[in-house]
């Protein structure tokens, strides 16, 4: 059946050129992995180059390459030297402009890893980065060069991956979204254990809506990344472990949440493998976790949440879902939506521009705000509190899987984010299947 993307999708399409749709005429069938340092202390934010890695083989997408699935905080560009035509854009969203909103710059400067993947270009081409604040302003941005005689590109081989097996293929190339498991904190001897989460990580994600019903769409590699130590560093309790990607709890203070900031060995961990999106599994009974849209998933795996909680954390970073929950008094990332902007995410509202969410899957007569003891006679509404306020945000269902562990499903609206992700992917502009 045919499936035409949502006006909030058209509403994010680039008006660059459409000539982008031409992979052959750009791009090979290699990846660019561009390596960046985000830096910021008092004074201001910077972005600079690391250095760029050129591999072979391309698992994104090879249609609609000029344009954007969602807004994100963040956009990477490549631009034809020659033309100075846009020929792909990609977002993000970055744990550095995290740790900007909770403040920590004003007491010292800190420096924060992150790579991003675009197709290699046949000829010379312009790299953009822009960093954006929670206003929508540009507050950081660089460009720099790419030239396929340039020596100075890495090209290591890719020949020898770490070992892997499919939990789940279903397609190949641009027909696929191609989803990497990593293994963290888990020793050679404990690959076994790593192997079982990660097929319960990928039985799980496609058990919801509307993965389930795109299951044909996806890959699933499990990579068994190896670590020195057992488990990963729990800085409370002074316990600092050696693993693959050197993650630990405590990320801005926060007891649960955990993350890594070694992002390079991250995708260095993935050479030789196709993948797109990433997920870690940490091997922790610990409970906490954190998803980074475009960036990656970090859960735990021996906590009795954990089912739930992997799928939570990868509508972050791969649907770009937004937290429903929200906290009574100032919470860690209390700023993160200004009341008077309205969120690019498209599961919570300010209301300042609703017009473009999910007014259209709304039951007419539905009241705004929506009580919440009504929420059986409204399923879809727009009820207060979301995005870590208990005021002034507003989120689509009373309760989502993006709210809580213990809700089945994700909400509609949700469920519809996710899908017109997935086929802005994976469906080529008026393709049919």
């Amino acid at each position: 059946m045919k499936r035409f993307l949502s006006a909030f999708l058209v509403a994010a399409m680039s008006l660059a050129g459409y000539a982008a749709d031409n992979f052959n005429e750009f791009f090979c069938d290699s990846t660019l992995r561009v390596d960046y340092v985000f830096t910021g202390d008092s004074d201001g934010i910077g972005i600079y180059l690391d250095k760029m890695v050129a591999t072979p083989g391309w698992a994104g997408r090879t249609h609609r390459l000029d344009r954007l699935p969602l807004e994100g905080n963040g956009q990477i560009t490549v631009l034809d030297k020659a033309s100075g035509d846009t020929i792909y854009r990609h977002s993000f969203s970055s744990l550095f402009q995290e740790w900007v909103v909770t403040g920590e710059r004003d007491n010292r400067p800190m420096a924060f890893e992150n790579s991003f993947l675009v197709p290699l270009p046949v000829k010379d081409a312009d790299v953009r980065i822009e960093l954006f604040d929670n206003r929508r302003n540009v507050v950081a941005s660089a460009s720099h060069a790419y030239s396929p005689t340039d020596i100075l590109v890495r090209r290591p081989r890719a020949d020898r991956p770490l070992p892997h097996r499919y939990m789940h293929r279903a397609a190949e190339g641009a027909e696929a979204v191609d989803v990497a498991i990593l293994a963290e904190g888990f020793t050679v001897e404990e690959m076994d254990s790593f192997y079982m989460y990660a097929r319960r990580t990928t039985d799980e994600i496609l058990s919801y809506e509307p993965f389930c019903r795109y299951a044909d769409r996806f890959n699933f590699v499990a990579v068994a990344s190896p670590s020195a130590d057992s488990g990963v560093s729990h800085p409370k309790t002074n316990d600092w472990r050696d693993s693959a990607f050197k993650s630990n709890f405590s990320t801005f203070y926060s007891d649960r949440y955990l993350t890594t900031n070694d992002v390079f060995a991250v995708h260095d961990a993935l050479l030789g493998i196709p993948y797109e999106h990433i997920i870690i599994l940490a091997n922790t009974e610990g409970y906490g976790g954190g998803g980074i849209y475009n960036s990656y998933t970090l859960t735990t795996t021996r906590h009795k949440h954990f089912r739930p909680v992997v799928v939570h954390e990868f509508g972050h970073s791969f649907g770009g879902l937004a937290d429903e929950y929200y906290y009574t008094g100032e919470g860690l990332i209390d700023g993160t939506y200004p009341l008077d902007i309205e969120p690019w995410e498209r599961n919570v509202t300010t209301l300042v521009d609703f017009d473009g969410k999910w007014g259209g899957l709304m039951k007419e007569g539905t009241p705004v705000p929506t009580p919440v003891g009504e929420s059986s006679e409204y399923p879809v509404g727009v009820y207060e509190g979301g995005g870590y306020k208990a005021e002034g945000v507003y989120r689509p269902a009373d309760e989502c899987r993006m709210r809580n562990n213990t809700y089945p499903t994700f909400c509609p609206v949700c469920q519809k984010a996710i899908a017109d992700v997935i086929d802005f992917y994976v469906m080529p502009v008026g393709g049919t299947e």
